[in-house]
């Protein structure tokens, strides 16, 4: 049997109904991996050892008494930027450093009625606004696979501390690629579901039309298990959708037979890896040999995704990040001044250079003048988008693609040439743009390094997702591999 850390979340489930082990043991287990690799991987911002054991007791007493869910003793972790009460929440920046929440974001309140454990919170982009965690305040995280490489972002922390064996699950969030992409780069699975699916609640927000809360995890099934607890329609969120909530393990009993799976050639070419070409290309035959219904597609309108979301998300950040202002909470400017001398300089001080690249960027595009011709105009571009992806859904069950253009790239390669890291980005961001959900699934390695396999479906087609991605594991082992540290 694999070591307590290395185990899935059903693994784990299996081993505590049975009481073949309990949640002090586990949850102690990866206590003590945290202690021995956090070090290197840096993948926490706050560890709440205390709390842990805590929650690890109360899941035991529920246990015994009969009363176990999917995720009761389960160890996780959440990125820092989910409100959890009376436990700090920084956003991986100096502006929220010392905020402390007083109440729960929804996925927090509904992973609680499971009883799982938490083990801290994640270290992320600042805000979540970069694609390698070295945007966070704090420190960069370290991709388990190589020490010298970046994890991804801006849930890195999430991907790394599933992928060195320090939780068995974290919810990341996702505005442009943000489960998707670190997914990829550290070799787990990741889903960013529809808009709306997942309450965007106590998510402290970066772009709320685009903001998406998911799951990674070590495999498909447990990606199933999380997101079945988290999703559901919540009164405090206007965007979450009213659709009942499938159990989504029963879709993972399918195979893909007959399933028609299209592959856009704008997603492959000038400015692709060749070795990730080749892992998601033999990916593909995979599902051939499965009996889907392979062909190649063309979604050209892909090309507009990045200016797009360049345009629509620093505007939407401009106006979400304005209330940190030094005033109500958050970082406050301590020398002399007016009050718009102190709100300058708090927001000076708070937020780091990227943060600030954002606020510009949308400001300019929102300003008199230019609305018409920058945000309008992405606007009714998005919405092409998004029309051309519900066309393509009518011919396809499924879409692939590669996750990222690249494998992980080494830390410090990108953070002075900002159009080089967004275009980190470019095979993730067309499906925030149009809403749809999304999963990323370790297909491969080049040069010793994960390559991850996006697999996309309509608005709401999560259970198609799981169906082919699930299937494709079943068939495939490169989920089972673990980073040696």
């Amino acid at each position: 049997m694999p070591e307590l850390h290395d185990l899935t979340i059903h693994e784990a489930h299996d081993l505590l109904r049975t009481k073949k082990v309990s949640s002090v043991e586990l949850t102690r287990a990866v206590l003590e991996r945290i202690r021995k690799v956090e070090p290197r991987v840096r993948a926490f911002v706050t560890v709440t050892e205390e709390q842990a054991l805590q929650d690890a007791h109360a899941a035991d007493q529920r246990i015994v008494r009969g009363d176990i869910a999917p995720l009761t003793g389960i160890p996780m972790q959440l990125k820092d930027v989910l409100n959890t009460k009376d436990i700090r929440t920084t956003c991986s920046s100096k502006m929220l450093e010392d905020y402390v929440p007083v109440y729960d974001a929804t996925v927090v309140t509904k992973l609680k009625t499971q009883s799982p454990v938490l083990l801290g919170k994640g270290n992320m982009d600042e805000f979540a606004m970069g694609s390698s965690t070295e945007n966070s305040a704090f420190h960069p995280t370290h991709n388990p696979w190589d020490l010298t490489r970046v994890p991804g972002g801006s849930s890195g922390g999430s991907a790394a501390a599933v992928a060195a064996g320090e939780a068995f699950f974290s919810l990341g969030s996702d505005t442009g690629g943000s489960i998707r992409q670190p997914a990829a780069l550290c070799g787990v699975t990741g889903i960013k579901p529809t808009y709306g699916r997942v309450s965007r609640y106590g998510l402290i927000a970066f772009a709320s039309s685009l903001d998406q809360i998911g799951p990674l995890t070590k495999d498909v099934e447990d990606c199933a298990m999380v997101l079945s607890a988290i999703a559901g329609h919540d009164t405090n969120d206007s965007t979450s959708i009213s659709n009942t909530v499938p159990d989504y393990r029963k879709s993972l009993t399918q195979d893909v037979r007959g399933l028609r799976l299209g592959v856009p050639k704008e997603y492959f070419g000038e400015g692709f890896e060749p070795g990730v070409e080749q892992a998601v290309h033999k990916a593909i035959d995979t599902f051939r040999h499965l009996g889907a219904q392979v062909e190649e597609c063309s979604l050209p309108l892909t090309k507009y995704g990045l200016p797009v979301y360049y345009i629509i998300a620093p505007s939407e950040c401009s106006a979400n990040l304005a209330r940190f202002d030094g005033v109500k909470y958050g970082h406050q400017y301590k020398g002399q001044g007016t009050m718009w001398d102190v709100m300058e300089m708090s927001r000076r001080e708070g937020f780091g250079p990227e943060v600030r690249r954002r606020i510009m960027l949308g400001s300019y595009a929102l300003s008199a003048g230019y609305y018409d011709a920058y945000y309008l105009k992405a606007m009714k571009v998005r919405t092409l988008i998004r029309q051309e992806f519900e066309e393509a859904f009518k011919r396809y069950d499924a879409i692939i693609t590669p996750t990222t253009p690249s494998i992980a790239f080494k830390l410090g390669e990108k953070t002075a040439d900002p159009v080089a890291m967004y275009k980190s980005d470019i095979c993730t961001i067309p499906i925030n743009i149009a809403g749809i959900p999304c999963i990323s699934i370790p297909c491969g390695f080049s040069d010793g390094m994960p390559v991850g396999m996006q697999v996309m479906s309509k608005a709401l087609g999560e259970e198609t997702i799981f169906r082919v991605a699930h299937a494709y594991q079943q068939a495939t082992d490169w989920h089972k591999r673990r980073a040696t540290l």
